[in-house]
């Protein structure tokens, strides 16, 4: 599994699949059809999404089976981290220029992202929406997909594999897939290795999508401001919405609270060059 069988670009991301063996045009379609069919309800940059619904239609939404996990992990990161992590930051998003048009033009201040409960009302996969709202499920829901992905794979009965959307990844079976952490700033330059086996990295950086003024995509949603203490992050965990979620939680929340909710090993970068990580992590730092 050293070069991928296949790469496409879907969602905004770059998209490699390594499998042991060829990657047959059937799974490749069902691969294809489960990606259109996740963005289809939780784009916020096409006008068709169910969540673009939202935004502008109050009313009664059913979602998809993967909406009650997804959401009940944002309802953890939520209370892990006191209200930083909420996919209602996604109006402060906008404002800032991160917009449907990717305009990267600031049209306001940024502002706190609402109350859930203020907003919405949740029973299991639906939703009831009070009034219009904007979702961003980005902090979780690209690994959640990526984790989607992998069982596609595992039904079409490749049991061996790693799937990579941008960076978000998850390894299963044959030898263990080493990735290497990008130096926050300097993509010629690796800060360490991660050894995955049967498990899933997932990470996130200031300057990964970063324009303006001190304006990039990690917003701390009880503020609407982007953060400055965290400048990147990885998260190693069974699942990838998990490792996903985990990595913009960690931007915010205590190390030892969040290693305490879920099951992780972790990396930590602060803007003064400070590195904290897990001493369980299955991999290492240079220097």
């Amino acid at each position: 599994m050293r070069t991928p069988e296949v790469s496409f670009d879907a969602i905004g991301t770059r998209w490699s699949i390594h499998v042991d063996g060829p990657l047959d045009v059937v799974t490749l379609a069902r691969v294809r059809s489960r990606i259109a069919a996740y963005d289809a309800v939780w784009s916020r940059f096409r006008d068709d999404s169910v969540v673009a619904r939202m935004s502008r239609e109050p009313g009664t939404y059913r979602l998809p089976a993967e909406a009650g996990p997804l959401l009940d992990l944002y309802a953890t990161l939520g209370r892990c981290t006191d209200g930083a992590v909420s996919p209602l930051v996604a109006r402060s998003l906008v404002r800032l220029g991160y917009d449907a048009g990717y305009s990267l033009r600031p049209a306001g201040e940024p502002e706190p992202a609402p109350a859930w409960d203020d907003v919405l009302e949740r029973d299991g996969c639906t939703l009831v929406v009070r009034e219009p709202v904007l979702l961003d499920v980005g902090a979780a829901g690209k690994g959640q997909l990526v984790d989607l992905v992998a069982a596609e794979l595992r039904d079409c009965g490749i049991e061996e594999y790693v799937v990579d959307a941008g960076g978000d990844l998850v390894h299963h079976g044959g030898a263990a897939f080493r990735v290497a952490l990008q130096q926050p700033g300097d993509p010629t330059r690796a800060l360490g290795v991660v050894e995955l086996d049967g498990a899933a990295l997932c990470g996130s950086a200031v300057d990964r999508r970063a324009w303006g003024d001190g304006l990039h995509h990690v917003l701390d949603a009880r503020t609407g401001r982007p953060t400055q203490d965290v400048v990147a992050t990885w998260v190693v965990a069974d699942t990838a919405m998990v490792a996903d979620g985990l990595s913009t939680a960690h931007f915010f929340g205590d190390p030892d609270r969040l290693e305490a909710a879920f099951d992780h090993t972790y990396v930590r970068v602060h803007a003064d060059g400070r590195v904290r990580y897990s001493l369980g992590l299955p991999g290492e730092l240079f220097g």
